[in-house]
């Protein structure tokens, strides 16, 4: 349990940010390389690899080298884990607006007049 909490506090810690968010949107169309993922972000290449090293450490994304050449790819699978935990609550309030929404349609009907001519 310890460890499936630490990695759910690494991939909602990563996906907190902005940048990163933009990082793994773009590996979502393919690998590619850091220079590739750098270009679009206004920002200096060391903190574009620290943002790398944070959703690395967070199992999201996947490191390997060729030589001087860095290829990034997408690792979806710990996402998994994230949107199972957020499913538990959606599940809870869709289930507390439909009784929300019941209680609201049994008000409606007590202010109906009932058998009443004008």
């Amino acid at each position: 349990m310890v460890t499936s909490t630490r990695r759910l506090d690494a991939v909602y810690a990563a996906l907190a940010d902005h940048t990163r968010r933009a990082i793994l949107a773009r590996l979502a169309a393919g690998e590619s390389t850091v220079g590739a993922l750098a270009a679009p972000f206004a920002i200096s290449r060391p903190a574009i690899s620290k943002h790398l090293r944070v959703l690395e450490g967070a199992g999201l994304v996947r490191r390997t080298r060729a030589g001087r050449v860095s290829r990034c790819r997408l690792d979806a699978r710990p996402l998994a884990g994230a949107a199972g935990w957020l499913e538990r609550y959606r599940r809870h309030w869709e289930q507390r607006f439909d009784r929300l929404e019941s209680y609201l349609r049994e008000l409606q009907e007590e202010e109906k007049p009932h058998g009443h001519r004008s």
